[in-house]
């Protein structure tokens, strides 16, 4: 059985994740997806939705096995004990596919790092961005009175 490791924020589900998820799940037999946790994310505004309703949309998703949030402290923690063949980063995901294979190696995991491929937009109107949805929201519904 060949297990495959998706990992990500997943906030506000959209299309561009779907893609994601499809991709990463047609890497192997059984899909983990790890969440990131809303304190651990650095390199973009956090999540708007808690931890666990982020993970609990992910499992619910046809292409996922597992998901959990990930570690407090070592992102490689969960891939540890998963033990993945694969793990799939997104198209368009900041992670260096080499420092995450110098790490694997380190720790004496086997394992093979894979891009997913890009999921164009298909129609005009369509977003694939969780910021670009939370902009879109506040553009059409915010209210600039507290």
């Amino acid at each position: 059985m060949t297990r495959v490791v998706a990992q990500g924020t997943f906030d506000l589900i959209h299309p561009g994740h779907v893609h994601y998820l499809e991709d990463a799940a047609a890497m192997g037999d059984e899909l983990h997806v790890i969440l990131a946790r809303r304190e651990n994310v650095t390199h973009k505004d956090p999540p708007v939705l808690p931890n666990r309703q982020r993970r609990d949309v992910v499992a619910a998703l046809d292409p996922v096995d597992h998901a959990r949030i990930g570690h407090p402290e070592d992102i490689f923690a969960p891939i540890e004990a998963i033990d993945p063949d694969v793990i799939a980063l997104g198209f368009d995901q900041h992670h260096d596919a080499a420092a995450i294979e110098a790490e694997l190696a380190d720790r004496g995991l086997d394992c093979a790092v894979e891009r997913a491929s890009p999921r164009e937009a298909r129609y005009d109107d369509e977003v694939l961005s969780s910021g670009d949805i939370v902009d879109r929201v506040l553009a059409q519904r915010g209210d600039s009175d507290p």
